[in-house]
């Protein structure tokens, strides 16, 4: 893609929350983590979901990578209702539609980072030789061309990151949904996990939502949500 082309204006809204409501039982009461949400992200945005421990950024982190169900309301991906689909359907939509990369990596320790970034197309059942082919062009991607036959302990944290990153783009996904993904790292080692995400958005479109509660690294998006008490009071 041209460059500055996650800077375009994408008319195409991918994401759309009605009146989303997620609430806990705990014992005999109810506790709302997210209070009537409202909330589109057009095709190509980069926004940041920021807010203090307790505000719902990991509930609606949730919600948006269908690991979860809303208790209210409705989460369309795509104009496809999300929240009617079965859990098989969900998990098949999840595998195809969004990559995701955690704080904490969640790479398995045995297997080495190719073998990492080669899973999720294992699970979608893709042919192997263009499964081979993809992970070795990805890993060399985000720089670790030289390094995809180390295993996890054998990487620095930012390296780890790399991976994950590579496994969450390597079946090409719509959305990329990032939970504190410099949270484990150096200010440093996170600017370049940064400048990758700036990259990926800039240069690839990509749809970039990210958690974090770190503002310098918000500033990163271009567009900066802000929960407070399950509910977005800035936009």
């Amino acid at each position: 893609m041209k460059k500055g082309m996650g800077m375009k204006k994408h008319n195409q809204v991918l994401l759309n929350l009605e009146d989303v409501w997620k609430i806990y039982r705990m014992g005999k009461v109810d506790v709302p983590a997210l209070r009537g949400i409202n909330l589109r992200i057009n095709e190509g945005d980069f926004v940041a979901i920021i807010g203090t421990s307790g505000s719902g950024k990991s509930t609606m982190m949730n919600l948006i990578g269908c690991l979860d169900i809303a208790t209210r309301g409705k989460i369309f991906l795509k104009s496809r209702d999300i929240s009617k689909l079965s859990e098989s359907d969900l998990a098949t939509f999840r595998g195809r539609s969004i990559g995701f990369i955690f704080q904490q990596y969640n790479l398995i320790p045995t297997m080495t980072a190719f073998d990492n970034v080669m899973l999720p197309m294992e699970f979608l059942e893709y042919n192997e030789a263009e499964a081979y082919r993809k992970s070795k062009a990805i890993l060399e991607r985000v720089g670790l061309g030289k390094m995809m036959h180390h295993l996890p302990n054998q990487l620095s944290g930012g390296q780890q990151q790399r991976v994950s990153i590579a496994r969450s783009l390597v079946t090409d996904p719509e959305i990329i949904l990032a939970d504190e993904p410099t949270g484990n790292l150096d200010t440093a080692t996170g600017k370049g996990i940064m400048d990758i995400f700036r990259e990926l958005w800039k240069d690839q479109g990509k749809t970039i939502i990210m958690v974090t509660h770190d503002l310098n690294i918000a500033r990163n998006a271009h567009r900066i949500i802000e929960l407070k008490d399950g509910q977005i009071i800035s936009s």
